[in-house]
């Protein structure tokens, strides 16, 4: 059995002169979480709903655990969970009925369908609220209810459009962990505009800017290709505040090829923000400048680019 559970090939999509999808490949693998990155417009909602087949591409396939997505798709609707941005509640009816009704709409008898529930209920823990109308609910437990009507007939594959919209911190951490437990057992689609929940949830990122993939790699690959890391250096002041023997000697060390000192946030320290030549760990040769010039050093941090500066990198090449 092959482990790519969802392949794009070429997917283009065309309204009228607009491009909204343009030769997009792609592979996603069993057990993988990847998240679906890109502007407001890049493609990412149209390339949802091919893959869930709400609409057909103007070229190019997609193929759901081998089925293309037009050639047979009631099986691949029975192999996939989607959850839109806007969640498809029935807010007049209790949780429990609105379950019972998806059950019987994917083909579950009434004993099948209420084990199906009673198995997703503790998934997504809405025992507590089960009695309840959708309307009377919070916006992370009609969240928990969306997902429990993508996961009711035990799809492989799930496809999740911002889950994490709307929700407050405490919301958010819930569904986050959520997702993560259930995405142990199954592929997972997550398009968001969140950065960190992508760095907290997701194995692999892909990004679509002006309908075209721009990135297709872990997190930290991602990080690590944008640029170079930097040092942030603290030290104790001098009593004029400063410290400039530290100063010299970051310059002299080999490697760096920028230092910019600052006022820390703490009284009586400084900061240097040290930028290297090449990708060498310049700490063990930081540490002893900070010796050898008398320095008392209180911090020494390497930080390399965060995924919101590589993601603007890579989907605003070419803007003016």
């Amino acid at each position: 059995m092959s482990d790519v559970m969802i392949e794009a090939r070429a997917l283009t999509k065309h309204y009228g002169p607009i491009h909204a999808l343009d030769d997009a490949s792609f592979e996603v693998r069993r057990g993988e979480v990847l998240g679906f990155l890109g502007p407001n417009g890049a493609g990412k909602t149209t390339t949802m709903k091919i893959l869930t087949c709400f609409i057909a591409p103007t070229s190019g396939t997609a193929l759901i655990g081998g089925v293309d997505v037009f050639d047979d798709p009631l099986e691949v609707r029975r192999m996939v969970g989607y959850l839109p941005e806007t969640t498809p509640l029935y807010t007049d009816m209790r949780v429990l009925e609105y379950l019972d009704f998806v059950a019987k709409m994917r083909g579950f008898n009434h004993a099948d369908g209420r084990k199906r529930i009673q198995k997703v209920v503790e998934e997504t823990s809405l025992s507590e609220v089960i009695g309840q109308e959708i309307r009377s609910l919070s916006k992370g437990f009609r969240q928990r209810v969306g997902l429990a009507q993508a996961l009711v007939h035990e799809p492989p594959i799930l496809i999740l459009d911002e889950p994490l919209s709307g929700l407050d911190p405490n919301q958010a951490a819930e569904i986050r962990e959520l997702v993560r437990q259930i995405g142990r057992e199954r592929t997972i689609i997550l398009s968001t505009h969140n950065l960190p929940e992508v760095q907290m949830t997701c194995g692999r990122v892909l990004i679509v800017s002006r309908g075209k993939i721009v990135a297709n790699d872990t997190p930290d690959e991602l990080k690590a290709r944008a640029g170079k890391p930097h040092y942030l250096v603290t030290v104790r002041a001098g009593a004029d505040g400063a410290a400039p023997p530290m100063h010299a000697a970051i310059e002299r060390v080999g490697g760096v090829e920028r230092v910019a000192a600052s006022s820390a946030s703490e009284p009586g320290e400084v900061v240097f923000e040290v930028t290297p030549s090449d990708s060498k760990d310049l700490r063990p040769e930081l540490f002893r400048a900070a010796v050898d010039s008398g320095t008392v050093l209180l911090g020494l941090e390497r930080r390399g680019e965060d995924l919101e500066q590589v993601f603007r990198q890579l989907t605003t090449k070419g803007d003016a």
